[in-house]
């Protein structure tokens, strides 16, 4: 069938045949499918859905639309498996989850993103690290997940290259939120790294690109649905997590690659992040069956903390991938803050209520931390630090944050937007979960 008619069909809401979906996805690689085509493609998809087994066939062969890594012949001695998250304001638990799975015994091919809209990108955090080699080439990736455990990098060019352009259009013609192409987008990429589990953090609320809960949970549930129709199947677990406020204390690049490194030395663990963090680990271990139970996969996270392990795993990953080999020891002196800095402080004390974390997110991006078009250079060294949970008490000498601009008028800009994001009250609000929900296969 031509272009047009396969379009045609899906506008009209019927089933596409898995023949007809990989045509789809070998002309939208091959380029001859065009980008209006393509894009009339994702938009008869926004309106019409598809079907779960649709799902299953489009992202298996986006998948398969480049390189399909095998890593039968590494001779690992423990699973492969590796964690999405769908994004977040403060969102750097990727850091030290890697190190985290690799202490406890899985091997981490972590393939991550850059800044979208008005969450931070792993990606671009490591790229604060002085010569820190995100994007390396496949055989790279493959040599440091033998010799360290993980490895933290970009997509390559050779994974799932019809998702990467087809992203690309839907960036830029309107449909980036279609559910069902945001998990096959997601999975694409993921069952071409060669995986044997799937660990998912589905973010909902204020700061999370999916703000509605039940929205969220659609698409952790169709995730976990599409990656258990995998060929091979996925085992996929999806944690819902909570993102109306910050997760942490920071945001921005260099300010979140210093929390990281503070979480896994034990210098400073944020309570909601360490939550996160301790819980998509132990589901981890659970999938790559390193664990007997929840109890157990949890207690073998926290020994990767506190034995020292995942800090050395990380460390080594900085040093393979061409970063300094004494980040740690060094990280305020590579990893400076933009040279103001001064607290927001709330004109009357009380409690921390609300935060708008998406705000939050687009004030970081004001600052420079942030891209307004693909063009823009990130200036790594701004953001916001020592950022307060919601149920904390502030007021005058007891700071919401702390802005770390280049410039006092600048810094004062964003304080003034900072304060408008938040809510104070006389009265503790009442805190929930931050871990919502757990979805399995």
């Amino acid at each position: 069938m031509s272009p047009q008619e396969l379009i045609i069909k899906k506008r009209e809401g019927l089933t596409l045949q898995s023949d007809e979906i990989k045509a789809i996805v070998a002309g939208i690689t091959d380029e001859t499918w065009t980008e209006g085509q393509a894009a009339a493609f994702a938009m008869a998809t926004y309106f019409r859905g598809m079907e779960t087994p649709e799902m299953a066939a489009f992202m298996q062969a986006m998948a398969n639309s480049g390189t399909v890594m095998d890593w039968s012949d590494a001779g690992f001695d423990g699973p492969v498996i590796d964690k999405h998250s769908t994004g977040g304001v403060g969102d750097k638990v990727s850091l030290m989850l890697a190190p985290m799975m690799a202490a406890c015994g899985c091997f981490v091919p972590m393939i991550s993103g850059r800044a979208l809209g008005h969450s931070g990108g792993t990606l671009d955090k490591l790229d604060a690290i002085p010569g820190y080699v995100s994007q390396p080439d496949l055989d790279t990736l493959r040599r440091v997940v033998k010799s360290v455990g993980c490895a933290i990098i970009g997509q390559t060019s050779d994974l799932a290259p019809a998702d990467r352009r087809l992203y690309s259009i839907r960036d830029t013609s309107g449909t980036v939120e279609i559910r069902e192409m945001v998990v096959c987008s997601i999975l694409s990429k993921k069952v071409a790294e060669g995986l044997d589990a799937l660990v998912m953090d589905v973010k909902f609320g204020n700061g999370a690109f999916m703000q509605d809960f039940e929205k969220a949970h659609a698409l952790a549930t169709a995730l976990v649905e599409v990656a258990g129709l995998a060929t091979p199947t996925l085992p996929t677990t999806a944690c819902m997590t909570d993102m109306n406020q910050v997760l942490g204390l920071t945001a921005g690049h260099t300010n979140e690659m210093r929390e990281a490194i503070d979480y896994l030395t034990g210098k400073h663990r944020d309570e909601r992040l360490h939550e996160v963090t301790i819980t998509l680990c132990a589901h981890a271990l659970l999938l790559a069956k390193l664990a007997d139970s929840i109890e157990d996969a949890r207690a073998k996270a926290q020994a990767s903390l506190d034995s020292g392990r995942a800090t050395e795993l990380f460390a080594k990953m900085v040093r393979e991938l061409h970063g300094p080999s004494d980040l740690i020891e060094r990280a305020s002196e590579l990893l400076p803050y933009a040279e103001v800095e001064i607290a927001v402080e709330p004109a009357q004390a009380g409690y921390l209520s609300a935060v708008d974390a998406r705000e939050i997110g687009y004030a970081v991006i004001a600052l420079g931390g942030g891209r307004l078009k693909p063009t823009d250079k990130i200036d790594h060294l701004v953001g916001i630090s020592d950022f307060r949970n919601i149920g904390d008490q502030v007021g005058p000498g007891a700071p919401i944050c702390k802005i770390n601009a280049r410039t006092q008028a600048k810094a004062e800009e964003i304080s003034a937007r900072v304060l408008k994001a938040c809510g104070v009250s006389a009265d503790a609000p009442k805190l929930t979960p931050v871990i919502r929900e757990i979805i399995k296969q």
